[in-house]
């Protein structure tokens, strides 16, 4: 889901930046102190975000701080269920597409409200994907509407965003029909990247819309609040307009941006944290601390290689080099240290297995080779000499500016510098927006970035590697993977020759090396032994909405 610099949890982008010197502040406090005022919140808990929230505009950003916060704010035609199922939400029941699998026809539900009373409709739909879609969005995700009717030349500026596959059949009916069959949209439709937007809110609040929690409504079953664009702490309050309002047992969700892990973890211990994201040294000091919990989540943490014409990594050679001097299972093992499993593949293990093989995707495609300095170094002297490379090759890699970030890069540099010959990494870790501009500038060689799945299927992940695609700031452009792409798409409707196509893409990676895998995201969480009914998933974000304190 989220192409962005790493967050370990976050782990994983994805995508983020981070510290409140209001919370530290606040840990001179005792324990039993804090404990004692707690517990008089008994229907309030404290969550952390790794990141800055940088905007709740789902048309103009996406980031995982923002949909973290959105899921709990918002719903869309589905919510995923306890078995990571698309389950009714806006739509009153999950349908079967008609018209040979491209047209879907959504009954909305007439009770559901935003949070300034205005009745949720089809046209607030209408309105919010037609608002995505166009190539004035500035979220780098309007790719993900591509199969929907009109979306690709919309996105090219080729068509108006008005001619997009999705149109109102009155008030409470939505229909979308779509290019081809897309075995798949049902389950896409969880995203906040269709989420509905309040047509009321956009008029209001023009270009400020979602620029701070007040310039927004919210359909959901919380509303955010104290959010003012720039302040790293905020609060989630109860929806009185909300639709299944009996199902809502918290007064207050609070966050908090806590970009060290040591830092959480003495704000769960003094009880001003229900939930702490750990990585590093502290998480491995605590593997066997009762409240620890692993999420594994259907992520990779990878170094995004720039591809643009006259970089020093175009050469295919030095990129295979650079993948075989990482051993991932030291980087797992020694520096994450927080239930992290290395990654070989591009797509993130535990996302889909393979129908036609029944074996895991992505552990089927693992290369032979993952960890071979001599030969990497054979490889890189072979490449330089083809790229006609004969001094020193210097290299920027950039990331955010979190520890886990910055530990993580420093294992990069020392093993690229240590086990190749004639080649400087200079690390730049700088806060999340900056990092971000400057990948999207193209300003860097290699960028430690999370790619989270939309949905599960490897096609969310093989989508931004596509030539045309807003997220593909590598600038990665390989006809045969283009023509592969573009042929599994064509052939959503026959499972074998589908999979067929998902298997050549993976295999195409391998050979070109666009990225660098490093890790899997698995998240190590201190979570409060009170806190219950939460909806953690592989793919997408926690929810929280339905959670309660026993």
């Amino acid at each position: 889901m989220l192409n962005q610099t790493p967050k370990k949890h976050f782990a994983l982008k994805l995508l983020m930046v981070l510290f409140l010197t209001a919370a530290v502040s606040g840990c001179s406090q005792s324990a039993s102190s804090s404990k004692k005022q707690s517990n008089t919140s008994k229907n309030t808990i404290t969550l952390m975000q790794t990141n800055e929230l940088l905007s709740l505009d789902t048309s103009n950003h996406a980031d995982l701080t923002t949909w973290n916060i959105l899921e709990n704010t918002m719903e869309g035609l589905y919510k995923a269920d306890s078995k990571h199922q698309p389950a009714p939400a806006m739509a009153t029941k999950v349908v079967s597409p008609t018209a040979n699998g491209t047209l879907y026809t959504f009954p909305l539900r007439h009770n559901a409200k935003w949070s300034n009373g205005d009745p949720v409709t089809a046209q607030d739909f209408v309105t919010a994907w037609q608002r995505s879609v166009a190539p004035t969005a500035k979220s780098g995700y309007n790719y993900i509407f591509s199969g929907i009717k009109n979306a690709d030349a919309i996105i090219a500026g080729k068509k108006a965003p008005q001619t997009l596959g999705v149109k109102a059949l009155g008030r409470y009916q939505l229909q979308v029909e779509l290019e081809h069959p897309m075995p798949y949209f049902n389950k896409m439709m969880v995203m906040p990247a269709f989420f509905p937007e309040n047509q009321t809110a956009l008029k209001k609040f023009g270009n400020n819309y979602g620029t701070n929690s007040q310039r927004l409504y919210y359909n959901g079953a919380f509303k955010a609040t104290g959010w003012d664009g720039t302040n790293e702490s905020w609060t989630l309050k109860p929806n009185k307009y909300y639709y299944d309002k009996k199902a809502i047992h918290l007064q207050a969700i609070k966050y908090l941006v806590v970009k060290d892990p040591n830092t959480a973890h003495e704000l769960f211990e003094q009880h001003k944290l229900d939930d702490a994201t750990i990585t590093g040294v502290t998480a491995k000091e605590l593997q066997k601390d009762k409240n620890l919990i692993h999420q594994k989540r259907a992520g990779n943490y990878y170094l995004r290689i720039n591809l643009a014409n006259n970089q020093p990594l175009t050469n295919n050679n030095m990129r295979q080099a650079l993948n075989l001097v990482l051993d991932r299972r030291a980087l797992t093992k020694d520096v994450l240290a927080d239930g992290s499993v290395p990654a070989y593949t591009y797509t993130a293990k535990d996302l889909a297995t393979d129908p036609t093989s029944g074996k895991d995707f992505a552990s089927e495609h693992q290369p032979q080779q993952t960890y071979n300095v001599a030969l990497a170094r054979k490889l890189w002297q072979k490449g330089r000499s083809e790229a006609g490379l004969k001094k020193t090759v210097n290299l920027t890699l950039i990331g955010d500016d979190q520890t886990v970030t910055k530990n993580v890069a420093q294992f990069v540099q020392a093993s690229i510098q240590k086990n190749l010959p004639a080649v400087k990494v200079t690390m730049r870790n700088i806060p999340e927006k900056s990092a971000s501009a400057a990948v999207k500038s193209g300003k860097f060689n290699l960028a430690q970035t999370l790619w989270l799945a939309d949905f599960a299927d490897p096609i969310s992940f093989m989508g931004i590697l596509t030539k045309n695609n807003p997220q593909n700031y590598g600038k990665y452009n390989d006809d045969e993977f283009n023509q592969l792409y573009q042929a599994a798409l064509e052939s959503s409707t026959s499972t074998n020759q589908y999979w067929q196509n998902m298997n050549k893409l993976e295999e195409r990676l391998n050979q070109t090396v666009p990225v660098l895998p490093l890790y899997q995201m698995v998240e190590s969480h201190l979570v409060n032994p009170r806190l219950h009914g939460v909806l953690s998933h592989p793919v997408g974000e926690n929810d929280y909405t339905r959670a309660y304190l026993k």
